[in-house]
This record gives structure tokens, sequence and C-alpha cells, in this order.
């Protein structure tokens, strides 16, 4: 679908779950991979080998807490100097808490309003010159149903991934005339290891087996009565960045078993 030879794709939040699985895609398209995470920076360069070995492409490990404005611009000036021109941003980390919001600690509420979206509007705007500069880029914010509705406890999640969306939109009509192009993808439930972890949790208390598991565990919350998997979100970040999808621009994109058809 992608041919994506020689382009620089930035992952943040990409040492696990759905960052690594889009790294990990759009290397096998053809792309060189920054993956930004929080580990150690043994830990890091050693995923990135991983991907670079099986990829043949570069692959590099940019540990940045994207609490930190600074460090954002660190990052990305690094990236730069080593790899040339951002041509691909993937604007992926992001953290949860749920809480009633008289609750709700005010330093988590900062923490996450920094990582769930200021990080992609320092990103975005020091990614964007050097791709306006080349005539190409693709934004892709990974966004969440919980940036299309509500839900009781997630008032920082939710704030923060309509956001996220508005950002987008934005972005995306800044661009429209260029051959840059943002999107956002909303995901439903998808399927990480610590989510499976809750299935093989809840199979073994009531003796179930994975796919009754799995549809106990999911309930009303997902029609399909299935999981995303991160591979097929990781496909359609692929699609994202390619000249297919050149006209897609400002979508938020849902990917979450009929969730929000309801």
């Amino acid at each position: 679908m992608s041919n994506l030879k020689n382009r620089v794709a930035l992952v943040t939040g990409a040492t696990s779950g759905i960052g690594l699985a889009i790294a990990d895609r759009l290397a096998r398209d053809g792309a060189h991979v920054v993956l930004n995470g929080i580990v150690d920076d043994a830990e890091g360069q050693a995923i990135a080998n991983d991907i670079a070995a099986q990829h043949g492409v570069q692959a590099r490990y940019a540990r940045a807490d994207l609490r930190q404005p600074e460090q954002i611009e660190q990052m990305i000036r690094a990236v730069e100097a080593d790899h040339g021109a951002i041509g691909i941003l993937v604007n992926n980390a992001g953290m949860q808490h749920v809480s009633p919001i008289e609750d709700f600690p005010v330093s988590v509420w900062n923490d996450m309003l920094a990582v769930n979206l200021s990080a992609s509007f320092h990103t975005i705007r020091l990614a964007l010159p050097a791709m306006r500069k080349n005539g190409w880029g693709r934004i892709i914010n990974m966004a969440s149903i919980s940036g299309l509705r509500g839900r009781a406890g997630k008032v920082a999640y939710n704030a923060t991934k309509h956001g996220l969306i508005g950002l987008t939109k934005s972005v995306a009509l800044e661009t429209a005339t260029t051959d840059i192009t943002c999107n956002a993808i909303c995901p439903g439930w998808a399927l990480t290891a610590l989510v499976q972890k809750q299935v093989d949790a809840l199979a073994a208390r009531e003796s179930l087996d994975n796919d009754a598991a799995t549809r106990q565990l999911l309930g009303l919350r997902q029609p399909s009565g299935r999981f995303v998997k991160i591979e097929q979100l990781a496909a359609m970040a692929a699609f994202l960045c390619s000249d297919d999808a050149q006209e897609v621009r400002g979508a938020a994109w849902t990917m979450d078993g009929a969730t929000t058809a309801a």
C-alpha cells in the first residue's frame, strides 16, 4: 500500500503497544523510524535495533519527557540533525487516569494535558516548517473514541482527546493547499498486552476460555464483540501516509467495532 522508502518517521510513545506496532509497520514500508519513549536508553535502543534488523532501515530511540517542551524541541532538533527532516509524525503517546472530577488530582490533570494534547502541539509546530520546505508530510494524531463522546470519570482523557481532534482539524485546514496532511485515528478498545492481561485474569477467575472472557469483558462496550488489533491501527496509519490518502484531511477516523455507530 505505502512506499515510504527513505521517509523519516517519528512516533511518540513507541516502545510498546500501538506506537510500537505503527513504528514497525512504517519501517516495513521503508521508512527510517525514530521511536520516542521514557524507558532507559539501552532498552529503547534494543527495541529500535530489532526493527532495524527486521526491515533493513535505520531506527533509533529518542528518550524525551513529553511533559517538558524543551525536551520535545531537543528531540526534534536531534532527529533533524541526525536523519534529516521529519516527513511522518505520529503523535501516539498518551496517559490515562479515571476518577470523578471532584477527586481528580490536579497534578495528573496537568500531566495529561501536557502529554495527551500539548505535546502534539509542540511536535507539530516544530516539525511542520521542514515539511513545508520539502513539500510533503504526514501528521497522524492518535486520538480515541473518547474524543468523540464522553464517559464519566474520564474528564481529562475526554477533554484532551476532544482537543486533539480540534487540533487535527485546524492543522488540516492550515495545510490544505499543500501535500501535507493531518488526520486523527480514533480507536475503540484495542488489544494491547495490558488489555490481554485483563482478559487472562478474567478467564482464570471465572474458568473461561479466551474467547468467552473477551466477549464478557467487551460486553456492550464494543458491539462487534472483538477488540481492535494494534496491527489494524498500524495499517490505518500506513494508509494515511500513502498517496492514496492525499485528500484525507482533518478526519477523525474511527476503528471501534461500531461503538460510535450507536
